[in-house]
């Protein structure tokens, strides 16, 4: 009798826990403020094209993914087409004219110093010792 009253408040608390955890938020959903459609309407999301990622592809038509949507070469990005795919950057050409789309906007390329203007580092023991 007694281990029968274990067995059921066992099955009880093992039932109650999906249920409380429901009510908990889903620590992995982004915050509201990052949700485009609730924040702006589906029409200006549309209106501003934003580069996501970039595929080079060598001897095959290179392609990007603009608004979540994969896009190759001569493919359309609502009234715009594709034109150009670069390193870090597509060119899309519409009616209204060309648009250049950045990978890392406000982010440039500098050239690395060459090995002739980098302070070389001195040797130390561990290195001398294994050095042939």
């Amino acid at each position: 009798m007694k281990s029968a009253r274990i067995i059921a408040a066992t099955i009880l608390a093992l039932a109650a826990g999906p249920a409380l955890a429901q009510s908990l938020p889903d620590p992995t959903r982004p915050p509201v403020a990052f949700d485009a459609s609730v924040s702006a309407p589906a029409a200006a999301v549309a209106a501003a094209p934003s580069l996501r990622s970039i595929i080079r592809r060598q001897g095959a038509r290179s392609a990007a993914v603009i608004n979540g949507v994969y896009v190759e070469i001569g493919g359309k990005v609502g009234e715009a087409t594709l034109e150009r795919v670069g390193e870090d950057s597509v060119d899309l050409r519409s009616a209204t004219g060309r648009e250049t789309l950045y990978l890392t906007p406000g982010v440039g390329k500098q050239v690395a110093p060459t090995e002739a203007g980098v302070a070389k580092r001195p040797r130390g023991k561990t290195e001398k010792a294994n050095r042939p």
